[in-house]
C-alpha cells in the first residue's frame, strides 16, 4: 500500500512537467498544469472565504485533483478535443494503484466534472479563474491578443463570488500589489 501511495505523489509530481497546451495558441505565455492547479487551489481558498455555507476542504481537494489525470492524458487544449478523446475513465482506474485514495479521489473528480454541486460550481469558476489572471498578466504586459479570449472564458463562470472576483482581477493591474507600496513610501519621502 505505501508503494502505490509513493506511485500516486510521483503521478502527481509528474504534473510539473505537463505544459498547459492553450498558450501555444494563444502565442504568450506559458505554466505548467502544475503551477495552474496550485493558481486553481489558492482562487478556490479565497472562494471558500466569500462563500461561508460550503464545504471548503471539498472545494479545495476537489481543485486539488481536478486535473490529476492530465499525468496520463496530457493537457488537451479546445482545439485539439474536437480531434482527440481523451479516455480520462481509464486513466482515472489506473491512477493510484490500489492507493486507499483512489476512490476518494474518483469521487471527487465525478463531482467536479459533473458540475452541479455548489462546490463543484466554485471549483470551475476557480479553474476558470485562474486563466482569467493569466490573460489579464499577459494584457497588462501589452499582448493584446489576450483580450479576444476573455470574453469566452468569462461566459463559463457560473457563480456569484467567480464573477466579483473576475470583475475585480480585470479591474486592477497586475503589478498594483507591490507599486502601492512602492509608490506610497516614495511620495512620502519627498
Amino acid at each position: 500500500m505505501t508503494r502505490d501511495i509513493a506511485d500516486l505523489l510521483f503521478e502527481a509530481k509528474f504534473l510539473k512537467e505537463i505544459p498547459r497546451s492553450g498558450f501555444q495558441f494563444l502565442g504568450a505565455g506559458r505554466e505548467s498544469v502544475a503551477e495552474h492547479s496550485f493558481m486553481t487551489v489558492f482562487i478556490a481558498f479565497v472562494l471558500s472565504a466569500m462563500e461561508p455555507d460550503i464545504d471548503a476542504q471539498k472545494l479545495v481537494a476537489m481543485c486539488i485533483v481536478h486535473d490529476l489525470p492530465e499525468s496520463r492524458i496530457g493537457d488537451l487544449n479546445n482545439v485539439q478535443k474536437v480531434y482527440v478523446r481523451a479516455d480520462e475513465p481509464r486513466a482515472l482506474e489506473d491512477l493510484g494503484g490500489t492507493s486507499s485514495l483512489k476512490a476518494d479521489i474518483a469521487g471527487l473528480l465525478s463531482e467536479f466534472n459533473g458540475g452541479q454541486s455548489p462546490e463543484a460550481k466554485l471549483a470551475r469558476d476557480a479553474d476558470q479563474l485562474g486563466l482569467i489572471l493569466e490573460l489579464k498578466d499577459l494584457i497588462d504586459k501589452g499582448y493584446a491578443p489576450a483580450k479576444k479570449w476573455l470574453p469566452y472564458v468569462l461566459d463559463r463562470l457560473q457563480t456569484a463570488s467567480g464573477k466579483q472576483v473576475a470583475e475585480e482581477i480585470l479591474a486592477t493591474e497586475r503589478d498594483r500589489w507591490w507599486m502601492k507600496n512602492y509608490l506610497d513610501s516614495t511620495e512620502s519621502n519627498l
